[in-house]
Order: C-alpha cells, then structure tokens, then sequence
C-alpha cells in the first residue's frame, strides 16, 4: 500500500504533492513499482496533528481521487479517513476501501457507510484522537488489550454484515517507544483475528529513535522491520516507498516456496 499525503503538516512527505501533476506522478510510480493499493490521506494523524476541517479535508481528497480514476481507472484507492461524509464521497467517486485511524470510533456513521456500500475496512487501534492520543499510553497488558479492542470491534462491524476487514495495530499511536517494539514482537498473536494483519511503521519515529536518525534516513530500518512482520504474518505494508517494500516481499515469497 502506496501512502499519498495530502497535507501540509505529515511527519515524512507533508505538503510534497501540491500539484495534480506532481500526485499523478507518484502514483504512477508507486503502481509500477508494485503497489496493489495507494491509500490518500487529507488529515495528518501524527502526534499532536492540527484539527482539519471536514470541508477542508474533503477539497485535499476528493480532487485527487477524481483525478487519478480518470487517469488510471483500475486503480484500488484506499481512504485514509474517520469522517464517514469523506469516506461515502470518495467511495462514490471510484474509492475501493477506507482506512480508518479510529475503526469507527470517532464517526458513529462509519461503519454504517462500510456496510452500505460493501467495501473493505482497515480498523487500526488508537485511544483518542490525533490531538490526544499520547496522553492515553497506559495498558494492563499492551497486546492483549489491543486484541481485545479489536475483537469487540470486528464483531459490531460483523453485526453490520461487513465481511472485508483489516487490523492495523497502530504503531505509534497511543504508544510509547518501548510499547511500539513490545506490540512488533507480538505481532504473529494477531493471527488469531482471522483478519489480514496491517502494519505502518514507514520511516517511523521508532526507527528513528532507535538508529538515531531522521525520517529521511529511516528507509534501511524500515525495510529491516518489514523482513520480520512478514514472517510474522504481516499481509500488507503500507509504505512511503514502494519499490524498496516490493523487493522484500518478492524475497520472503521466494524462500517459501524453496
């Protein structure tokens, strides 16, 4: 999955694809580099993230998705959003599936619009919002909380009849430094979810503060870890490059069937 930031402010690439030019581009790349997903995103859910008006947030997206549907009409565009109006306008312009940072917590909609126009989900696990989410880090135990989470979550979303759903354990989100490689290393207990496991750690600041580096130089790191979540399970990477992540699957599917 190809991450396409639409805004001003994300922690790696914010405010890099102004233009329709310079976002049909990167698209293309990513696709042709192997990307089976793109997924835009028009709210920045780093840490401490500035609120985005939902009108706002809907002129960043709705542009884009237009766009590159035009430009490449079998692409799977993947919505990077909570707010159930972006996710049913989007969908209804060519979207395929929503990726949503709350797994319908902060839309009591979302998960309706899901049901209603049968199309996959990603739940990822967070407490709170953007805004506060790193003030809600304590847990009684930090993997089992989180399959818990999920587990009363796919069931509503079950309930509603949504059959396509994905967890993302949120790496970084409503977690410490120490929490994010506790979680990683407890990633294969995910299985037990029947779901597709998804993982964001993409030049993330838990590389960074590891290596003592930038987001810049976070590629190397990233792709290290990625190796591993593969083994343990992982079935999507959601990625800022495309190539590098393409290369390590295509290696770990060739050991398997040797």
């Amino acid at each position: 999955m190809g991450i396409i930031n639409l805004t001003p402010d994300s922690f790696y690439d914010g405010g890099k694809f102004c233009s329709e030019k310079e976002v049909i581009y990167q698209a293309q790349k990513m696709l042709e580099e192997g990307a089976t997903f793109l997924d835009l995103g028009g709210y920045s859910s780093r840490p401490g993230a500035k609120f985005v008006s939902e009108e706002d947030e809907l002129n960043r997206v709705l542009p884009v998705v237009k766009s590159l549907i035009k430009e490449f009409p079998n692409v799977n565009l993947s919505i990077d959003t909570f707010r159930s109006k972006i996710a049913k306008t989007c969908i209804e312009n060519g979207a395929c599936m929503i990726n949503d940072i709350s797994a319908g917590l902060l839309d009591p909609l979302m998960l309706e619009v899901i049901a209603n126009y049968k199309v996959p989900i990603v739940m990822m696990h967070m407490r709170g919002t953007p805004e506060t989410m790193m003030l809600n880090t304590n847990y009684e135990n930090l993997t089992n909380d989180i399959i818990y989470f999920f587990s009363e979550r796919i069931a509503k979303a079950r309930a509603l009849g949504i059959n396509d759903i994905i967890v993302d354990p949120g790496f970084g989100f409503s977690k410490k430094l120490d929490q994010n490689f506790e979680l990683f290393n407890n990633l294969n207990q995910f299985l037990f979810l029947n779901t597709p496991i998804l993982i964001g750690i993409s030049r993330k600041s838990m590389i960074q503060k590891i290596l003592n580096t930038s987001a810049t130089e976070s590629l190397n790191g990233t792709t290290a870890l990625h190796s591993i979540a593969l083994q343990k399970g992982v079935s999507i990477l959601r990625v800022h490059d495309v190539k590098e992540a393409y290369e390590t699957i295509s290696l770990l599917q060739n050991l398997k069937f040797h």
